[in-house]
């Protein structure tokens, strides 16, 4: 499913985010990706759905390396992705509804497929009554649900998530954490990068530590020390 092969990622300041690392996902696992600050977890997100490109080594998702796509091929791989962020990324003049059905709309669904499965989606984060709030009528767990669903609405294969509880108290992050593993459950993998050894420690997945760019463990039913 994700596998990366001796990867090496120098930005353009010179500044060494990844170090040799080479680990495999298989489909369905449930992975997370923990460290401190500035030791490698968003580059290593990034990479997955090509935001950025290895410097050296091989980066495949699906079977395919990323750093041979063209143009039309990343969109393609992206449309098998979801991607959920720390500050969540709504649109601020679109409602609930018109914040999951966009991607759906630049892909030229129709709009009874759009409602089909912008109503699945949020449906399964508790949001349907939600619909026509906007991102400032929410609260945070609520635009986090958002965030949820619209990565959820193309059906993913792949579910990324960075920091998704950064910016929610803990009640709040449990909750997400339950649509998390509900969404694992169905047979979606994950990757998360967080910091939250609570969260880590009691859900007992896998997990792979960054210092410094490079893995320090890998292990499964893992900890956050």
């Amino acid at each position: 499913m994700i596998e990366f092969r001796n990867v090496t990622k120098y930005y353009d300041n010179g500044v060494l985010a990844l170090d040799d690392v080479s680990f495999k996902i298989e489909k369905g696992e449930f992975v997370f990706i923990v460290g401190a600050t500035g030791m490698g977890k968003s580059t290593l997100l990034k990479l997955i759905y090509r935001e950025e490109l290895p410097t050296k080594g091989e980066v495949i998702v699906g079977g395919v390396n990323i750093a041979k796509l063209r143009p039309h091929q990343v969109a393609l791989l992206r449309r098998r992705l979801g991607v959920v962020f720390q500050d969540f990324k709504l649109l601020p003049n679109k409602t609930v509804y018109e914040n999951v059905a966009f991607a759906l709309e630049v892909m030229g669904y129709s709009n009874r497929e759009i409602r089909t499965r912008v109503g699945r989606v949020l449906d399964i984060v508790g949001l349907l009554h939600k619909s026509n709030c906007y991102p400032s009528e929410l609260s945070g767990g609520e635009q986090q649900r958002t965030s949820i669903a619209r990565a959820l609405v193309n059906n993913p294969v792949i579910l990324i998530a960075d920091e998704p509880t950064g910016n929610l108290d803990m009640a709040t992050s449990w909750e997400i954490m339950e649509y998390f593993r509900r969404i694992n459950a169905r047979g979606t993998t994950i990757v998360m990068a967080t910091h939250n050894k609570e969260i880590v420690n009691t859900m007992r997945k896998r997990v792979i530590s960054l210092y410094k760019g490079r893995i320090v463990k890998d292990e499964y039913n893992g900890s956050y020390e």
